[in-house]
């Protein structure tokens, strides 16, 4: 079974900042694009920031310029920095990770169980 563990999330004023990580397993047999998402109370899962294993990036509009995603092949452990942080960043976020578990398995995706991040005006 694939779990995608997750940390970081926390309560923090606004203006702040927060790390998030994610750390897939340690032994895959292989792991493409992985991403963070966010769902705020009363909304629909939204993509915030994602990365492909050549480390293209994607940032959703609302937080670019403030959010910088990474990832360390190494480690299989995609990271959030996010800074400047406003209230309506304030909501779980997903780790999710497009992978093969091994030779006999499908690429698909997996998701983290979700972080909460809240921000304070």
């Amino acid at each position: 079974q694939v779990q995608l563990e997750e940390s970081g999330g926390g309560l923090v004023q606004a203006g702040g900042s927060l790390r998030l990580s994610c750390a897939g397993p340690g032994s895959i047999f292989s792991i493409n694009a992985m991403g963070w998402y966010r769902q705020a109370p009363g909304k629909q899962r939204e993509l915030v920031a994602t990365i492909t294993k050549a480390e293209s990036v994607n940032y959703a509009d609302s937080v670019k310029g403030r959010f910088t995603i990474h990832r360390d092949n190494a480690k299989n452990t995609v990271y959030l920095q996010m800074n400047s942080l406003k209230p309506e960043d304030t909501a779980v976020y997903y780790c999710n990770a497009r992978l093969r578990e091994n030779f006999y398995t499908d690429t698909r995706d997996y998701w983290g169980q979700g972080t909460q991040v809240t921000v304070s005006s």
